[in-house]
């Protein structure tokens, strides 16, 4: 929607409602009187509103009690629709969802390896354009463009501080999207996005708290709580790779040692291997690459353990135990109901999930901290994506909840 359009939907009792039917849907009229401790005729008057701007709609007739049939009130899911961006750091990848979440549209866009600015936000706007020429939708159907956002974010002015990978510093994604659009722009971390998308889309209903872990090229988290997205006091909350596992370990490029990120990242686990194959050891993983040891990914130390190679297979029980000690900090200092972890990395669930929850086991202060649930993405390399959506659906569902 344009800017300053969904100043419709500030009304609390709006919220509340629209959000009820959103989670408790289809519902009547009078239950959600009765659910939110709001009037019948406030009720009443607030859902026609809503129907009149074709958020919602009503659906079949209920059961009967004693009376008229109630008609009951869905979303109207097809009427809106959400752009999301996961910018960075190779690729930027687009998606257009209608409220559900369900998917409209959805491509990547290439990143050049030397960027300016300009040249960032240049792919940024060609991939809204290209987005909105798929959908063809009207642009009031449009309820605005979430970013999830490789690196350090300026999350209330929408500002991309410090992308790494990138090599860019304060790029201003807010100001530069909602002036060549004319709507409302969200931008977030990357790993933050990644936990609201876990959040809102992959199916852990009954999650009061979890944290999202995101292990690829970096790693990064985010924590949900009670719906609550936490940002710290300078957006850097979540920032989980750089918390030091080893004190005299391998130099990050964060200028600290000894990070988690230098440890159990994509980039960490094959230079290791690199350097373990330079150094005489015996695996599989030469004859693989054909001996060509700069040619080593994380695909082929996966492919080469499914082969049943003793050294790759170690090296994901050593990643498994670095990430269960991360997690073990993270559960004593947070303490989630759960923990959901993504990113390439995680693709080697098969070798790293045993090793994980035998750590945290071994190293847990209490019983439930032992027993703390730790799961793979169910989104996989959408998550962020879907977390970006998330962040306009939040705004229109729950605007309380973000903080």
């Amino acid at each position: 929607m344009q800017r300053g359009s969904f100043q419709w939907m500030k009304s609390i009792n709006k919220t509340i409602i629209l959000n009820k039917i959103r989670t408790s849907g289809p519902i009547s009229r009078a239950d959600i009187a009765k659910e939110t401790s709001l009037t019948p005729p406030t009720v009443g008057s607030i859902v026609k509103e809503l129907i009149e701007q074709g958020i919602v709609m009503e659906s079949q007739q209920g059961e009967s009690q004693g009376g008229r049939k109630p008609t009951m009130l869905v979303i109207n899911r097809e009427e809106f629709f959400v752009i999301g961006m996961d910018a960075g750091p190779k690729t930027v990848d687009c998606l257009v969802t209608n409220l559900a979440g369900e998917r409209k549209c959805d491509f990547s866009l290439e990143l050049e390896e030397e960027l300016s600015n300009e040249a960032f936000l240049s792919v940024l706007i060609k991939g809204v354009e290209q987005m909105l020429a798929t959908v063809n939708k009207p642009k009031e159907k449009i309820i605005g463009i979430g970013v999830a956002m490789h690196g350090v974010v300026d999350v209330q002015n929408g500002i991309g501080k410090y992308a790494p990978n990138l090599h860019l510093t304060d790029i201003p994604i807010k100001e530069v999207l909602e002036d060549h659009f004319d709507l409302t722009v969200k931008v977030e971390n990357d790993a933050r996005a990644m936990a609201l998308g876990e959040s809102w889309f992959g199916g852990w209903d009954d999650t009061k708290s979890m944290l999202a872990v995101n292990i690829g090229r970096g790693i990064g988290g985010g924590i949900v709580l009670d719906g609550t997205l936490l940002h710290g006091e300078h957006d850097i909350a979540g920032e989980i790779g750089h918390m030091t596992l080893d004190l005299y370990g391998r130099p990050c490029e964060c200028g600290s040692n000894g990070c988690f990120q230098t440890l159990a990242s994509g980039p960490s686990i094959e230079q290791k291997v690199q350097a373990a194959l330079q150094n005489g050891e015996e695996s599989l993983i030469l004859d693989l690459v054909e001996g060509k040891i700069e040619d080593i990914t994380g695909e082929i130390i996966y492919e080469a353990a499914v082969n049943g190679d003793a050294f790759a297979i170690r090296t994901w029980t050593e990643v498994g135990m670095y990430i269960g000690v991360a997690c073990t900090n993270l559960i004593h200092t947070v303490n989630p109901s759960r923990i959901v972890l993504g990113g390439g990395v995680a693709n080697a669930k098969p070798f790293l999930k045993d090793s994980i929850q035998k750590t945290i086991q071994n190293r847990g202060l209490t019983k439930e901290a032992k027993q703390t649930e730790v799961e793979f993405s169910r989104l996989g390399k959408a998550a962020s994506s879907l977390g970006a959506i998330a962040l306009l659906l939040v705004e229109l569902f729950q605007p309380e909840m973000m903080n």
